[in-house]
């Protein structure tokens, strides 16, 4: 499935949108007509009703929603747009579904740039493409100046479900290997880099990026993938304890083994962050059985070579602990207790 992107879009960068009496229609038109059906429509009757009928295959299917605030809006390795629509597909690929469809909400605020909207929306539109979905229906909401903060964007997924068995934390044992599909904490220190003005060299990129390829890839090698996780808010040390409180399980992961860039360790320690609690937006965790994690491991490696097996789950031990254990010792982690980096999804 694809998204044609070969309709010209009108650059008007210097053009914003303002609200008038009786302007609503008007505009919403133009916002659809001139933005949102060169990225997104595949036909001259898509986005043109308030709704999208689909054939729904046999079967489960998984359904998710989230909203999207980040700021800054542009960063290094995506956007708001691209930001919305991986974090959908992300979602559905968690649940061991393949994506299919998407909608999208926009809450734009009076003032906007309209080259700023182009550019975010030919962004969801790539993003779409790269990761087989469609973005069947959608909204657009303007409010008042000052009210906004510039952009949301609210994205719902329905995929259908192809893993054979259920992916969830009851299905964790112990013995099970935990690996993360590659090096951890970029997309939340990309952020923190451009909120912030650090001007880094060079800068670092988050990973922002869909998954559902290898998950997919995953399943189709018949790995038994009990659970996956994706490491984005309170990354690998909140999503880990969450599910072995949910699994009512122990696990221990080993800090010599966790991929960190040596850019992201050293941001990092500048600003006073502990890498395990940052966030990303194109990594997860997956649990799977001893004998299948070296397979595991190589399917994901054809991806990002520095996936890594990081820990497990203990025969015994205190349910729902994690152990970091380090050169000095070991030490229990927990939940991110605040926002260590607000505005990051």
């Amino acid at each position: 499935m694809t998204i044609s992107l070969n309709c010209p879009i009108p650059q008007r960068d210097g053009e914003r949108i303002e609200l008038a009496h009786g302007s609503g229609g008007l505009l919403t038109h133009r916002l659809i007509e001139e933005i949102f059906r060169p990225a997104f429509a595949q036909s001259c009757d898509d986005l043109t009703h308030d709704g999208a009928v689909l054939g729904v295959p046999d079967g489960q299917i998984a359904f998710t929603t989230d909203s999207y605030v980040v700021q800054p809006l542009f960063f290094p390795g995506g956007d708001i747009g691209s930001l919305a629509v991986n974090g959908a597909v992300n979602d559905l690929a968690m649940c061991g579904a393949r994506p299919l469809w998407l909608s999208a909400g926009f809450v734009i605020e009076e003032g906007f740039g309209i080259g700023d909207l182009q550019r975010i929306v030919h962004s969801m539109g790539a993003a779409a493409k790269a990761a087989g979905v469609r973005l069947v229906t959608g909204d657009t909401k303007v409010v008042e100046r000052g009210k906004g903060d510039g952009l949301y964007i609210n994205t719902s997924g329905i995929g259908t479900v192809v893993a054979p068995a259920p992916v969830n934390p009851a299905q964790v044992r112990p013995g099970d290997r935990i690996i993360v599909s590659g090096d951890l904490g970029r997309h939340g220190m990309a952020v923190m880099a451009a909120r912030e003005d650090l001007g880094l060299e060079p800068p670092i990129v988050s990973d922002c990026a869909p998954v559902s390829e290898q998950v997919l890839r995953l399943i189709e090698a018949d790995i038994p993938l009990h659970c996956l996780r994706d490491l984005t808010r309170g990354g690998l040390a909140t999503a880990l304890v969450e599910i072995a409180d949910t699994a009512g399980v122990a696990m221990q992961i080993e800090q010599g083994d966790i991929p960190i860039s040596p850019p992201v360790r050293g941001a990092c320690e500048i600003l006073g962050l502990d890498p395990l609690y940052v966030a990303n937006e194109g990594r997860f965790a997956a649990l799977v059985p001893p004998e299948a994690a070296v397979l595991a491991l190589s399917i994901l490696r054809e991806f990002d070579i520095s996936a890594a097996i990081v820990g497990r789950v203990e025969e015994t031990g205190l349910p729902g602990s994690v152990a970091l254990r380090t050169l000095g010792g070991s030490y229990a982690l927990d939940l991110l207790a605040c926002e260590q980096l607000p505005r990051i999804c």
